[in-house]
């Protein structure tokens, strides 16, 4: 497309008034590094960035993360002006309730919005996790004759986020990996929210990514001609992620705050935005889009059109070329598992007593060939987490290869992160966005501090990614109170739209795996909490099914005769001791039910009548479980008892630890009995 220069600054500069008049008309918002991130934007988007707005989730379309969520009106002016489904009212209506146009890009909201961004870092680290899905799809689906996969995926982040530690964890692995089809423009502006970069950052972030071994690029971010070349040769590279580090003006064109903090936070204000308009010959009018603008993004959708049905077209001969590649293919996109997918899984992991971490490495075993679009690794734990899947080849670092040919160094399906947790989640979470897989990550629970704020993303965007945590409770034994989880299930729990499951056997494990799988209640992430020690399988009444899991709750011994004195909850390890603590209570004609709690998120969504008919009113409660009992009054009522552990653990073996704290069935008896006076 041949723009002249005069028109080029001219769609720069409707970026940078969209930006302004919506941060204005908001009185809220970020205008500088839209404003100063505009060239780098349009170029880009008008010469090399590959999407079809009448087909936004075209599977090979290139990807576009703004890391810096902040600059949200950065994107939203993208999205409107390439003929996204974002009206120009809804840029009116910036930050408003109901818009498409929130104060921090949401997936699954706003059309175009490849995810969730906010958390400075989750961006970038998420984006190594769509280049590495894009480079594993194109393994496994790339033929010598034909290629269906090969998108790049493109970004622009801050000063903010390279402060920030998960960029460097995902930098590090995306550089050892050799994402060769990963760009990212660094916006150097060198302001932060208190002033000048140099009040807290002062290192070469350019030689920093070059240690890592990415392919790095210095330029004026405003210099059209110097971004085309860099994008050019960014794109040629095959084995080395790409970092164009861009010096900007933060809030160019702002006639006196352009260049300061004043401009990162705060609305320009009426007299800057006056003088603004004056200084481009803009007109009065806000969210003014020039009539010549409009027909270069015109001419790029129709660019993108062209692309998009070439590969319909492409992908059809394969279908005839490969028609078992491409019904497998379409099988990773659509992510659907079979429909026996829960008895398989419980089969295959069988009534044996063992650890529920060794029961899930069973259930990984058949789910990943059940499921060839179920991936995943840990951060360096596997030999602890059993989260290998046997018999699979590890994704390695990228070969040199022919460009007729995938590489199949990304052809495995064990993931290895590293120990970097808190990039893992985000690179989870990334390769599910981009599409054709479900993945996995795992490390013991007691780091999934280092994973709060990728869990709570995939959350917030409802993508089945599946955190597995294990080393559950104090049973870790004699490493200490630094590796027992106290606090960790309910903190974890209180996290909307996260599904927690703490299984108490083989059989709720499996029905856990089959549950994250088969997402039978729509899309949400699951969190899998794991013993280390082993656990005995679990009696159960007549008539109970492995789907009775499903609701998250259920009843594992009856009292006798059917009226209980007491209802018992128990989740995890705690459910055979609570049945050992009932046999002895019944000796003194004390007559428990006993309810196993695999997943306390599930038991609250089943009707009143199921929950009343477990937890009958009029009749005394406990809970019980190895962590923190805050969050089990919702179910006990007045009088409960609440049974955990309301202090850090100790250094010992986790046999004495059970009994020093009370987990043992005489221990409990005696405590419940103490309780009931």
């Amino acid at each position: 497309m041949d723009i002249s220069p005069e028109l080029r600054a001219q769609c720069a500069n409707t970026i940078r008034f969209l930006a302004a008049d919506g941060v204005e008309a908001a009185q809220s918002g970020h205008p500088g590094t839209p404003m100063g991130a505009a060239d780098l934007a349009f170029v880009l988007w008008s010469e090399f960035l590959r999407f079809d707005p009448a087909r936004p989730d075209w599977v090979n379309r290139d990807r576009f993360v703004l890391s810096g969520g902040h600059a949200s009106m950065l994107l939203y002016s993208l999205l409107h002006l390439s003929g996204h489904d974002l009206p120009l009212d809804e840029l009116k209506k910036f930050r408003q309730w109901g818009s498409k146009t929130p104060g921090h890009p949401e997936y699954g909201h706003t059309v175009g919005v490849e995810m969730t961004t906010g958390p400075l870092g989750a961006g970038f680290a998420s984006s190594v996790g769509m280049a590495l899905a894009s480079k594993m799809l194109a393994a496994r689906f790339n033929q010598p004759d034909e290629t269906i996969i090969d998108a790049h995926v493109y970004g622009i982040c801050g000063d903010g986020d390279m402060q920030e530690g998960v960029t460097a964890e995902a930098a590090s692995l995306a550089g050892h990996l050799g994402l060769g089809n990963l760009v990212f423009f660094y916006d150097c502006n060198g302001i932060t929210i208190e002033g000048h970069l140099d009040v807290a950052m002062g290192e070469d972030v350019g030689r920093r990514f070059e240690a890592y071994g990415w392919y790095v690029q210095h330029i004026d971010g405003h210099d059209h001609d110097s971004i085309r070349a860099a994008l050019t040769l960014a794109r040629k590279q095959t084995t080395r992620p790409s970092l164009i580090v861009a010096t900007t003006v933060i809030g160019k064109g702002a006639p006196t705050k352009s260049g300061t903090h004043e401009v990162h936070g705060a609305p320009l204000g009426k007299a800057e935005m006056a003088q603004m308009r004056k200084n481009f010959s803009w007109p009065d009018e806000t969210f003014h889009v020039p009539v010549a603008v409009r027909e270069v993004w015109k001419t790029r959708g129709a660019e993108g059109k062209k692309m998009r049905e070439a590969w319909d077209w492409r992908f059809e001969a394969y279908r005839q070329k490969h028609p078992d590649l491409a019904k497998l293919f379409e099988t990773h996109m659509a992510r659907k598992a079979p429909a026996d997918v829960l008895d398989q899984l419980v089969a295959a992991v069988g009534p044996k007593a063992d650890a529920s971490r060794s029961m899930s490495g069973l259930a990984i075993q058949k789910a990943t060939a059940l499921c060839p679009w179920l991936v995943g690794g840990a951060a360096d734990l596997e030999p602890s987490t059993k989260t290998g899947i046997k018999g699979a080849a590890s994704v390695v670092r990228a070969k040199v290869s022919s460009d007729e040919l995938p590489d199949d160094a990304f052809a495995g399906k064990n993931l290895h992160f590293g120990i970097r947790e808190h990039a893992m989640g985000s690179i989870t979470n990334g390769m599910i966005l981009f599409g054709g897989f479900q993945v996995y990550g795992a490390t013991f629970l007691v780091f999934s501090d280092y994973m709060r704020a990728p869990i709570r993303l995939a959350a917030l965007s409802k993508i089945p990614s599946i955190f597995i945590f294990t080393h559950d409770s104090f049973w870790v034994g004699e490493d200490g109170p630094t590796h027992q989880p106290i606090e960790h299930l309910w903190s974890l729990r209180m996290i909307s739209d996260l599904t927690l499951w703490r299984p108490a056997d083989g059989l709720e494990t499996a029905a856990a795996w089959a549950y994250a799988i088969e997402r039978p209640d729509g899309e949400h992430p699951s969190v899998l909490i794991l013993t280390r020690q082993k656990l005995p399988t679990l009696p159960r009444p007549a008539g109970f099914t492995a789907r009775d899991v499903y609701k998250g709750a259920y009843i594992v011994q009856e009292a006798e005769g059917g009226k209980p004195d007491l209802v018992v909850m128990a989740t995890g390890s705690e459910v055979q001791p609570a049945l050992d603590a009932c046999a002895i209570l019944a000796k003194d004609g004390i007559k428990s039910r006993v309810i196993s709690v695999p997943c306390v998120e599930r038991f609250k969504a089943q009707p009143k009548a199921y929950r009343d008919a477990l937890l009958p009113a009029g009749v005394k409660r406990v809970s019980v479980e190895a962590g923190r009992t805050e969050g089990w009054w919702q179910f006990l009522g007045d009088g409960g008892l609440a049974i955990g552990l309301d202090r850090f653990g100790a250094s010992a073996p986790g046999e004495v630890l059970a009994d020093k704290l009370g987990f043992t069935g005489p221990t409990l008896a005696a405590r419940i009995k103490e309780w009931r006076g």
